[in-house]
């Protein structure tokens, strides 16, 4: 080779590791192509995904061409280029158009009596590019050494490529940062007030802020309604991870036979469907926190692999052999006893133990003395906000059975009970919440129907409040005619959920 050849190529080699922009990368090629090939003009395409050529570089040509996009099919020349592997050579007396009549630049731009050469660029079988070359000279290009040409062409498409990947990757850069922004957004929206003066909830805020600044893994246990969410936000947003987003995964909701996915995504191909690669839970919370919520309806199987990933950091997507570390802070939730079901087999002890390094549990509202006044106040201000009705307040006497009655379903169930009520007072106008505006299923007297589940002997928690969801879910299923989707609605939760709950009761509708 000579010494100018050596030193072209040995420009276009070190532009792939360079950090120069694309452009710069663009033009440095081409102004190779013509120290290297005797031309007067040339042009760098790019392949898209639309299956056009669009120039990004051009030499001896308008710069009006790095306008314009090129559909194969209407351009002969450039067609048969990109159909070939090898280098496609027209003559001055080629009969097919020249997509470049009238764009060189020379004295007299409508000279069309010249030789041509295109090259199509690969990298490995996939079409990334093409080059193409003209002289004015007849005959310019009889003596090129084919070597040269496929040196050229190889070093050519290795740099499309190169500059393809980078923009991928600075895409897929800016994705995951603006997809970050977003969750953590999302994890800061969520934390809310917690309200209350009583002495349970001021311990629940002792714990959160003793256990908040460490990497701790922690268990949240309480009855449905507690607002167990509410505590694991409270806790990510006090740690130093407030920063990075944390990720909520419905451990009772993930799809079967796609819930190892979910956890810890799948390369491309690892299944029927997979057609893309995709970013399971935990990498979304890789340097933040990741919430397990009902981490006790996980299958053994699934618990199996949890485990590996808090034990050593690390995970698999499914279909790959590549290990992932992570750096993830857990926070597991669950309404279940984890210590029954370890016993019973359903829950791995070991797993069991590395979430319960830090129990919080979270009092239910019935064992919290005298909250339901603040919280009754807290609550309505969505109401009172939403409807305009900035007097609305609850009597006394209401205040007072409330106080008296057991909610099962806890502040959750306070919540619905209350917006109800305040809803019906709003449509008679009325400021004063009374005993007559709760709907007949939630009146004092019905309610009281509910001492049928207190025990007068010594039972197990679990099955008493197993009993109560029975009951509730026959009642809900009676009301919407057997239908699963209008019971979930009737007791607003996840159809999903409710169904799942129901076939472990028991319970054929």
């Amino acid at each position: 080779m000579s010494p100018t050849l050596d030193h072209v190529l040995l420009n276009i080699a070190l532009n792939l590791n360079s950090s120069r922009s694309h452009d710069q990368q663009y033009q440095s090629l081409i102004d190779g192509v013509t120290q290297v090939f005797p031309c007067d003009a040339s042009c760098l395409f790019i392949f898209d995904q639309d299956g056009f050529l669009t120039p990004v570089a051009v030499k001896g040509l308008s710069k009006a061409v790095l306008g314009r996009r090129f559909f194969p099919k209407a351009h002969p020349r450039l067609e048969a280029i990109i159909q070939s592997h090898q280098p496609v050579r027209f003559d001055a007396n080629s009969p097919l158009p020249d997509p470049f009549d009238g764009s060189l630049v020379s004295h007299d731009t409508c000279i069309d009596v010249h030789d041509c050469m295109g090259f199509s660029l690969f990298v490995e079988g996939q079409l990334v590019g093409a080059l193409t070359i003209d002289a004015l000279t007849v005959g310019a290009f009889d003596n090129l050494d084919p070597t040269i040409i496929d040196t050229f062409a190889a070093l050519a498409a290795a740099t499309l490529r190169n500059i393809s990947q980078v923009k991928a990757l600075k895409a897929q850069h800016r994705q995951q940062k603006n997809v970050t922004q977003t969750l953590i957004q999302q994890a800061r929206s969520k934390h809310s007030e917690m309200v209350g003066l009583s002495p349970q909830i001021n311990q629940l805020r002792n714990n959160i802020a003793t256990v908040a600044k460490s990497d701790y893994a922690v268990l949240i246990t309480g009855e449905t309604g507690t607002g167990k969410e509410l505590v694991a936000h409270a806790v990510h947003a006090q740690s130093h991870r407030s920063d990075k987003p944390m990720i909520y995964v419905n451990c009772a909701a993930l799809p079967e036979g796609l819930a190892e996915s979910e956890l810890f995504g799948h390369v491309k191909g690892a299944f029927t469907g997979a057609n893309s690669h995709r970013t399971g839970k935990f990498e979304l919370a890789n340097g933040g926190t990741i919430f397990l919520d009902e981490v006790g309806e996980l299958p053994l199987l699934l618990q199996a692999k949890l485990l590996r990933v808090i034990q050593q950091g690390e995970l698999q997507r499914v279909g790959s052999d590549q290990h992932l570390l992570v750096d993830v802070r857990i926070i597991a939730a669950t309404n279940r006893q984890l210590e029954q079901e370890v016993e019973s087999g359903r829950f791995r002890a070991d797993l069991f133990h590395r979430l319960n390094v830090f129990p919080i549990h979270v009092p239910a509202l019935r064992h919290r003395e005298g909250d339901i006044e603040v919280l009754a106040g807290y609550l309505l201000e969505k109401v009172r906000a939403q409807f305009n009705a900035p007097n609305l307040h609850v009597h006394p006497k209401v205040l007072n059975q409330l106080e008296s009655l057991p909610w099962y379903g806890n502040v959750r169930e306070l919540e619905h009970t209350l917006t109800r009520a305040a809803l019906y007072a709003i449509q008679q106008d009325a400021n004063t919440i009374m005993l007559n505006h709760f709907d007949t299923s939630l009146t004092v007297n019905d309610v009281k129907n509910t001492s049928k589940h207190l025990p007068t002997q010594s039972q197990p928690m679990r099955e008493l409040v197993e009993c109560y969801q029975r009951d509730l879910i026959e009642h809900a299923l009676k009301q919407a005619d057997g239908v699963w989707a209008k019971a979930a609605e009737f007791l607003q939760m996840d159809r999903g959920n409710l169904y799942r709950m129901g076939k472990k009761l028991g319970i054929k509708a």
